[in-house]
């Protein structure tokens, strides 16, 4: 038996990264998974043949979050396809870096739309039907970086999007707990992902690996743990709370 037997999740972004990583973790511990992606297609199908592959209902859904004609149109599928929706991970996200001054505006604006915005429509999509059955899992991802300046800095815009993530985590915990539905984050830092590489020079790489108490950089799997851990039935205590995986970087 697997703590999610019987749940349909719904992952943002689920093609790659966390949101693969999440997605299949799911799967493996029995969950239907609808698998969103906005411009990889390829992707996302790979992760719904795994999932099958693990006996499990899959389907990949192509939505641009920031959009809320999409949003609600694959929300939509997802009911048609499943008749439920248990969990929701909003995982889609980009990071643009760069010194605040000198990045331009339509920059920020476009991290917004998908960061926040996307999280918000997707959110406000799902919560009808969760709270028809009184029950739902709202995960959301957020970053270190909203809670610690880093290296030389370029994250300014990124981190204030995942800041608000965090603010909309805690204010939504008290408007939908009546309902049987818990909403929390997760801020992963020093995980080894294609994104964090795009972003860290070998220089930085080495000198956070050896300022992290565990002197080594985290996995996805990590960061799954964490997601199945808030999905898990189990959890229906933990609501407005932000975990963080991040090998001692930042200790609150």
């Amino acid at each position: 038996m697997g703590r999610l037997d019987g749940r349909v999740a719904l992952v943002t972004g689920g093609g790659r990264g966390f949101g693969r990583a999440i997605a299949l973790a799911f799967g493996q511990e029995g969950a239907d998974v609808v698998v969103n992606y906005h411009a990889n297609a390829t992707a996302a199908a790979e992760v719904v043949a795994a999932l099958e592959k693990l006996g499990r209902r899959a389907l990949a859904v192509k939505a641009d979050v920031g959009s809320e004609r999409d949003v609600r149109a694959m929300v939509d599928a997802t009911l048609k396809r499943f008749g439920c929706l248990d969990v929701l991970v909003n995982n889609a996200g980009i990071m643009d870096r760069g010194r605040f001054a000198e990045t331009p505006v339509g920059h920020y604006a476009r991290m917004f739309e998908t960061n926040v915005t996307g999280t918000m429509l997707c959110t406000r999509a799902v919560l009808p039907a969760m709270i028809e059955r009184t029950y739902g899992r709202i995960i959301n991802l957020s970053s270190q970086l909203a809670r610690a300046g880093v290296g030389t800095g370029g994250f300014a815009a990124y981190a204030a999007s995942k800041g608000a993530i965090e603010a909309l985590t805690r204010a939504l915990a008290h408007e939908v707990g009546e309902h049987g539905i818990t909403v929390n984050a997760i801020a992963p830092g020093g995980i080894d992902t294609d994104m964090s590489r795009a972003v860290m020079t070998p220089e930085y790489r080495a000198r956070r690996t050896k300022e992290l108490p565990v002197r080594h950089l985290g996995g996805l799997d990590d960061v799954a743990y964490c997601a199945l851990f808030l999905a898990d039935e189990a959890g229906g205590y933990l609501t407005g709370q932000v975990l963080q995986p991040n090998g001692g970087w930042v200790m609150p």
